[in-house]
């Protein structure tokens, strides 16, 4: 069989080190063993290019590969990322030196083939659209802490509010952690589209309130808001419009072509946020 690859490496990853097996005409030990640290992986490294060697095949499990496939590759080799299953051991007893000599013997022949691997720019977007839905799926748990912390203190917001986890419930538990405990003042923070009367808020407050519920419904909205500010995935300058924004552009519209008095902010944005703001500047301006 013909040798299509003479200048072949075989490694072996392992979590803590890692063995590199080089042609045995290549040097007196041909046969090493570098620990997994970043200045052993420039050794490794520089090994393999004071052997000649310019093509490297690799089997691991894990993500232990990546930090020495990304310096390999960084270095100019042509790295191959083998899977296992793919590559039949030696027969006899196994061990990490008799697997990187077989991978560095059977890439010298040109039998092996290294997985997909995209581009940098393409692995940093998908490593963000995988933790991106990673964290949506863990979101709701989340918001199943928090119902349950309230529970155990007898707070039935849950039963008054369709979702603890909007903005009047947020407002309500905010409240609760910064050590506010009057029912009246806390159901006063309801939105106005919530259909529940203060009143009835106020009586699903009336719990018995307890330090180590109230800790655990904080550090769950903690990690809920830090989970949403990672799925956050702004797309250039697009925000997502409240219904008094939106309503907002749509006045201003009509206002500039019939020349109609200027509109206020639209009553169903409760939360006068900027765009609101921005818009009913600029409707006055096109009606005047």
């Amino acid at each position: 069989m013909e040798l299509t690859h003479p200048n072949a490496a075989g490694i072996d990853i392992g979590s803590a080190s890692h063995f590199v097996a080089v042609p045995p005409d290549r040097d007196d030990e041909p046969v090493r063993e570098f620990a997994s640290f970043t200045t052993d992986l420039h050794r490794l490294a520089d090994w393999l290019r004071d052997c000649g060697v310019d093509t490297v095949a690799m089997e691991s499990t894990g993500v232990y590969w990546i930090p020495l496939f990304e310096l390999l590759d960084a270095r100019g080799f042509t790295v191959l990322l083998v899977n296992a299953r793919h590559v039949k051991n030696v027969s006899g007893r196994k061990s990490d030196v008799l697997d990187c000599q077989w991978l560095q013997q059977l890439m010298s022949y040109g039998l092996l083939r290294g997985a997909f691997r995209p581009d940098d720019q393409v692995c940093v977007l998908r490593a963000l659209a995988r933790q991106r839905a990673t964290l949506l799926k863990t979101q709701a748990r989340s918001v199943q802490h928090m119902q349950k912390a309230l529970v155990q203190m007898n707070i039935q917001l849950a039963n008054v509010i369709a979702d603890v986890a909007g903005a009047s419930g947020q407002a309500i538990l905010r409240a609760i952690v910064a050590g506010e405990r009057n029912p009246y003042v806390l159901a006063s923070l309801k939105n106005c589209r919530v259909r529940a009367t203060e009143e009835e808020i106020a009586r699903s407050l009336q719990g018995t309130w307890r330090r180590a519920p109230v800790r655990a419904a904080a550090g769950a909205g903690r990690v809920r808001l830090l989970r949403q500010a990672a799925c956050a995935v702004r797309r250039g300058n697009r925000r997502r419009n409240c219904s008094g924004c939106t309503s907002l552009r749509s006045s201003r519209t009509k206002a500039s072509s019939a020349a109609r008095p200027a509109t206020r902010r639209s009553s169903t944005c409760a939360r006068g946020c900027s765009r609101c703001a921005a818009w009913t500047s600029r409707a006055s301006t096109a009606s005047t």
